[in-house]
């Protein structure tokens, strides 16, 4: 089947190590996406505001699955978004205040929010992520649509971390890793795959036509969801066993190279 989509993950995945990517190569890819009709996604737990700055001039010709999922824009078009009801977002919020060494960012639709007593060093790691971030006092307080929550902690805390979340917050929100000591708390089944199956919809295409590419646990709905699946060289056992196709690592232009096989129709895309 023709290929009609490309969607891949940021982190880990289309950024290299220092966050940046081959810019020039990706605009003459791009051009030729676009002269076939072929759409480009980006799918990240990030925040909408953060993903625009790596496409500045882009940004309205490619689609965004943001925050995981819980934001989704087409073409410069904000089309969904999800919304914890203020009793969920109290609850959520309740239970992570609970254990005082938890620093957290609660993501909405206007900004995203991290408490003025936050560690400056957690501050400056999440505005890397959050390019709206607002300090506050209570987050209690906050007047926003929420619908993420975002924890960074030793790989080490990850697990029993995630076991407690699991049951303390069943039903509200899912915890889910992206790497890098990265645990995100979404909104059950507002995950990667929904946000492009929205997409999806839109554009009349079904998911044997579309690639994903992605690395960590939050991208495993979205590979499975995609029939030209493909796992980075530098991505998690876990994730490469979901999925039928591999390639590069982040540092030596993994998803860039995928690109390139679909434009050359070369192996898993030759006709």
């Amino acid at each position: 089947m023709t290929v009609k989509v490309i969607v891949t993950d940021m982190d880990g995945t289309f950024l290299n190590d220092a966050k940046q990517y081959d810019r020039d190569r990706f605009q003459a890819q791009f051009q030729q996406l676009q002269a076939r009709n072929i759409e480009f996604v980006v799918a990240s737990g990030n925040q909408y505001y953060q993903l625009i700055s790596f496409f500045p001039e882009l940004k309205s010709q490619i689609s965004f699955v943001a925050e995981n999922g819980a934001l989704v824009f087409d073409h410069g078009e904000q089309i969904f978004h999800g919304e914890l009801t203020k009793h969920e977002s109290q609850i959520v919020i309740g239970e992570l205040l609970k254990d005082k060494s938890l620093n957290f960012v609660a993501c909405g639709l206007e900004s995203a929010y991290v408490s003025d007593q936050a560690p400056e060093a957690f501050v400056a790691l999440m505005s890397k992520h959050y390019h709206r971030l607002k300090r506050v006092s209570d987050y209690r307080d906050i007047d926003d649509v929420l619908f993420k929550f975002s924890l960074n902690l030793p790989d080490s805390d990850i697990p029993n971390l995630i076991d407690a979340l699991h049951v303390s917050l069943d039903g509200i929100m899912k915890p889910v890793t992206s790497g890098f000591g990265f645990v995100d708390l979404i909104i059950p089944g507002l995950h990667k795959a929904n946000g492009l199956s929205r997409l999806l919809k839109r554009w009349n295409i079904s998911p044997q036509a579309c690639v994903a590419i992605g690395d960590s646990g939050n991208d495993a709905e979205m590979l499975k969801f995609a029939h030209y699946s493909f796992a980075m060289g530098n991505a998690g056992e876990s994730i490469k066993a979901i999925t039928r196709y591999q390639t590069d690592d982040n540092n030596h232009q993994g998803a860039l190279n995928v690109i390139q096989a679909v434009l050359d129709n070369t192996p898993p895309f030759s006709h």
